[in-house]
């Protein structure tokens, strides 16, 4: 199976250098690839074979060129690359292999593509690998995620149909700042036009996309991940607030979703958020390797007594 030094690969690498340099000559081209020229030219020896016409032209001004009216792909991937792109498939839950699903059907036409022998190892791995389904990944009509990440690029006002999870259906007109996947789920950033309200929608539950012509302005210093994770924290039914033994940097791998640190002294740092999962709030404060006090959540302070109490007796 050829590697990422494999002649096969090389040979791809070259074919790259000439599309995007015509006219290029060896030496350039074998010190675009790190080669003598004469590896050089064997690599373009072998895309000849694969009746690839790459034409040469002698003299001080001469070169190679890819003849005119072929067809080929404007991205030339290794065996390795095409392996990565089923895996990431793979990675996400999808069939690799229904062409039906976007993802399927865009991997079939890359495979279709490439020389058989860079896409040998990438067919073998989509032909008998499976993925085991997400049962907690949800995801949006990709027309709808589309248009959404197109406004946001374009910075244009979108009159939105949003579906709550109560099964309420709205109209909304908001200022699309971003998407953003986390954890098989995708959402959307925005602002509401009317009330300027900051606001994270579930891609999922969007009925409708509607792009105006009115144009907005990106809030300076904008992160739309932590924009995200903020909102995720807050308005949930059981409010937290935890005192941490440690600085703020010490405990700041903890997700933002479930509450923002903020420093109480030099040794020590406070949680504040909320949960509608005591229980589960209780299991990851658990991981943290330095003492902590439930200041406040009855269904909290609980719950970590459930669960400090469920560890006590697995150890007697």
């Amino acid at each position: 199976m050829p590697t990422e030094s494999s002649p096969t690969a090389r040979a791809l690498l070259a074919l790259e250098v000439i599309q995007t340099n015509p006219g290029v000559s060896a030496e350039r081209l074998a010190a675009a690839l790190g080669v003598t020229e004469r590896a050089a030219r064997r690599y373009v020896g072998i895309l000849r074979e694969a009746e690839i016409p790459i034409l040469s032209r002698r003299g001080p001004y001469g070169g190679y060129t890819v003849g005119r009216g072929v067809r080929l792909p404007p991205l030339v991937f290794s065996a390795i690359e095409a392996l990565g792109l089923v895996m990431v498939a793979l990675d996400a839950g999808r069939d690799a292999t229904d062409t039906a699903d976007p993802v399927g059907s865009a991997l079939a036409k890359i495979l279709r593509a490439l020389p058989e022998a860079v896409a040998a190892q990438a067919y073998s791995v989509r032909r008998t690998a499976r993925a085991v389904p997400d049962r907690h990944a949800v995801r949006p009509d990709a027309a709808t995620t589309a248009a959404l990440v197109e406004a946001c690029s374009a910075r244009r006002v979108v009159r939105l149909g949003y579906r709550s999870e109560a099964g309420v259906e709205r109209v909304r007109l908001i200022e699309p700042w971003g998407v953003v996947a986390r954890q098989r789920r995708w959402y959307l950033v925005c602002v509401r036009v009317e009330t300027r309200a900051v606001r994270t929608y579930r891609l999922d539950r969007v009925r409708s996309v509607e792009v105006t012509d009115t144009g907005f302005d990106l809030p300076a210093d904008l992160d739309p991940v932590e924009v995200l994770e903020e909102s995720l924290a807050a308005g949930w039914e059981y409010p937290t607030r935890v005192l941490i033994e440690a600085p703020v940097d010490e405990v700041s791998w903890l997700p933002r979703s479930i509450g923002h640190l903020e420093p109480v002294d030099e040794h020590r740092c406070r949680l504040v958020g909320s949960t509608s999962d005591p229980a589960w709030y209780a299991e990851l404060l658990a991981e943290l390797p330095v003492a902590f006090r439930v200041e406040q959540g009855t269904e909290l302070r609980t719950a970590v007594r459930v669960l400090g109490q469920r560890l006590l007796d697995a150890g007697s």
